[in-house]
């Protein structure tokens, strides 16, 4: 095989360049003119080597490409069997060994592409340079990270949180997602946001995410005019799309058993067409090759549903900031469900009643203040009043339960309130990521309990409630 060689050391050429370039921005001429023949040679665009041309500019120039990134990262299911046919050719001969020859020779070169593409993808996403960064170019950040995503076989944003993430890439490459939200909200840090959110035409070009929610709500009291504007739409958006994304989880959760007590509604779209024709098949005539139907069947469709009482108490200190805008927003979807009365409460080192406004998640993040410590007797004085029958309460805590020196008031609470009968679910932290951080002392008490900590997944907790309330 007198290609395989070469091949190899051209890929092998790709990513040294590409480990070159990681851990030091200034170009190796050598390494930058080797990859520059090997990405020609191989009929590859040569700005795939330019870190300043995004993937996006890439595809839209050559289309062709766009199939190629989606996926690329995934591992190759056929891989395997290639092995095997490789270690069966050292026993062919003849014409059937030249095929697994030149089958193997292809495989190698298309392992050269492959490394030009995911060399391209890695370096956008993860040479992020240092000094001051314009709209622009966090706004191409997110893009390439997008097609990181799609090359890891995930959704565009569904890594970074926020919107709701599969497991996909998560459990492919573990802890990426942090990883990843850790470099954009590096990238937001190093933004002048005020002056950008004061330039519509600049803010237009922002794309809301959990990071950059976390720099406007940290800043809020600090913008004005068009600035706090143009940060105020930049919230809603956010905040339509994770709700759209939320409200889809919850409708497919697990719902109550169906009411056969209550009669079913006469409308078409309850029509139960199957039984109906079941039921009627002794009017059907053979002569006539028809069926008279004298009864129509309609489906069940009301839930067994109790009123039911779901508190909801949020740790609003700085480390807590996705789990504060996915729960206001799940609390409000929870809130639009009949017969389920939904109480919301945000902490620091005070408590903050936001129920007056749990409908309205926007409004909500709008009166949070970010930040500070954490006093949770202060959260379960407020909470405690709400429980007005305890069998038909669920008190949800998401926290990292890392208190200033008051863990023990705070389990004796929490104690108390779960052997009067109300349902409590701690929960590390509410993330699409699943990311969850939590103080070890506490942990090992709620599995005591029996109320051990769920996971942070947010799929989990919507799960979790639903199955409670309905």
């Amino acid at each position: 095989m007198p290609e395989a060689v070469p091949d190899d050391n051209r890929r092998q050429v790709l990513y040294w360049r590409l480990l070159a370039r990681l851990f030091d921005p200034e170009e190796q001429a050598g390494l930058e003119s080797a990859s520059l023949a090997v990405v020609e040679d191989i009929g590859l665009p040569s700005a795939l080597l330019d870190p300043q041309t995004s993937v996006d500019s890439i595809v839209q120039r050559h289309p062709e490409l766009a199939a190629e990134f989606d996926g690329l990262m995934v591992p190759d299911a056929d891989a395997d069997a290639d092995a095997d046919a490789d270690t069966g050719a050292d026993t062919g001969t003849g014409a059937g060994a030249e095929a697994v020859a030149d089958g193997d020779a292809r495989d190698r070169a298309a392992e050269v592409r492959r490394a030009a593409l995911v060399s391209k993808v890695l370096l956008n996403v993860f040479s992020t340079g240092s000094g001051a960064v314009s709209a622009g170019q966090l706004s191409r950040w997110q893009s390439d990270t997008g097609w990181l995503e799609r090359a890891l076989g995930s959704r565009p944003g569904e890594l970074r949180g926020g919107r709701g993430a599969g497991a996909g890439a998560g459990e492919l490459v573990p802890g990426l997602g942090p990883e990843l939200g850790g470099i954009e909200a590096d990238l937001v840090r190093r933004m002048h946001l005020r002056e950008v959110l004061a330039d519509p035409e600049l803010a237009a070009r922002l794309t809301p995410s959990m990071s950059l929610i976390e720099q406007l709500l940290r800043d809020k009291s600090n913008l004005s005019g068009v600035a706090l504007a143009n940060a105020k739409s930049l919230i809603r958006r956010f905040v339509d799309e994770v709700a759209e994304v939320l409200r889809t989880q919850v409708e497919k959760a697990t719902v109550g058993a169906v009411d056969r007590s209550v009669p079913p509604k006469r409308v078409f779209r309850n029509l139960d067409l199957d039984r109906t024709i079941w039921k009627n098949l002794t009017n059907y005539s053979p002569a006539e090759e028809r069926l008279y139907v004298d009864r129509l069947y309609y489906r069940h469709t009301a839930r067994r549903t109790t009123p039911q009482r779901l508190v909801v108490v949020v740790d609003q200190s700085g480390s807590m900031v996705d789990s504060m805008v996915n729960c206001t927003i799940l609390a409000s979807i929870f809130a639009g469900l009949p017969k389920v009365d939904v109480h919301l409460i945000a902490y620091d080192t005070r408590a903050i009643d936001l129920t007056p406004w749990v409908n309205e998640p926007f409004e909500v993040l709008l009166r949070t203040k970010l930040g500070g410590g954490n006093d949770g007797p202060v959260a379960m004085a407020m909470a405690r009043p709400k429980i007005a029958e305890p069998k038909n309460t669920v008190l949800v805590w998401i926290s990292d339960f890392y208190e200033f020196d008051r863990s023990q008031p705070l389990f004796e609470g929490i104690e108390e309130v779960h052997r009067s009968g109300v349902k409590f679910i701690p929960v590390g932290s509410v993330t699409s990521s699943g990311r969850q951080e939590v103080n070890p002392w506490f942990r090992e008490r709620f599995k005591t309990l029996g109320t051990p900590v769920i996971s942070g997944h947010i799929d989990k907790l919507v799960h979790e409630l639903k199955t409670f309330l309905t």
